[in-house]
């Protein structure tokens, strides 16, 4: 990977942690309307089945616990974003090809798609292809590809954490600008902070 390529990489990480994706997300699309939209309306390069996909994923990485899990945070459409708008096409290949994949080893497992299956054979499901994305990255090479639930579970954290229900609700905020403290007491059980 060459110097500019690096740059623009970390430009589009940063970027995107500093808009969060609330302010991604901002893009004049109504996503409370994303149901009634035309069967093969979607975000970017994925359809509304697909979409829907990705936020029960995300939704089993991140479950509605004490606070909203990933799918109230609308994290499926944020991925779809940031897959269709910021990865190469590369990666948005093995990105689209690893969902498929998924779907596809969860129908020889289970004989249903990923939606139609139960919460508990959803988590053995993503247990093991996590389990398989370890093993890939001790062994795997420089310019290797990414492993695709590396990139699910990355994007789910970010599209979550950065979202106002995660920083707000998941996380304690403080909103910016503030005072800085550099030193805050935490006790064990309180929240991490969050700032946006």
């Amino acid at each position: 990977m060459n110097r500019r390529e690096i740059i623009k990489r970390m430009a589009a990480v940063v970027g995107g942690t500093l808009l969060g994706a609330d302010h991604i997300l901002a893009r004049g699309i109504d996503w409370d309307t994303l149901a009634e939209r035309p069967p093969g309306a979607g975000v970017g390069l994925f359809g509304k089945r697909q979409v829907r996909l990705l936020n029960e994923i995300a939704e089993t990485i991140l479950p509605e616990t004490g606070t909203p899990g990933a799918k109230a945070a609308r994290v499926g459409q944020f991925i779809a974003l940031i897959v269709s708008d910021c990865y190469e096409d590369a990666d948005q290949k093995v990105f689209s090809d690893g969902l498929a994949a998924l779907d596809t080893q969860c129908r020889k497992q289970y004989g249903k798609s990923f939606l139609r299956c139960t919460p508990a054979q959803r988590t053995e499901l993503l247990g093991q292809l996590d389990a398989e994305q370890k093993a890939y990255y001790k062994t795997n090479r420089a310019g290797d590809p990414p492993h695709y639930f590396r990139m699910m579970k990355d994007l789910t954290l970010w599209g979550y954490f950065t979202s106002e229900i995660g920083a707000t609700q998941a996380l304690q905020s403080v909103e910016i600008p503030g005072r800085y403290e550099g030193c805050v007491p935490h006790s064990i059980g309180d929240r991490a902070w969050g700032e946006f």
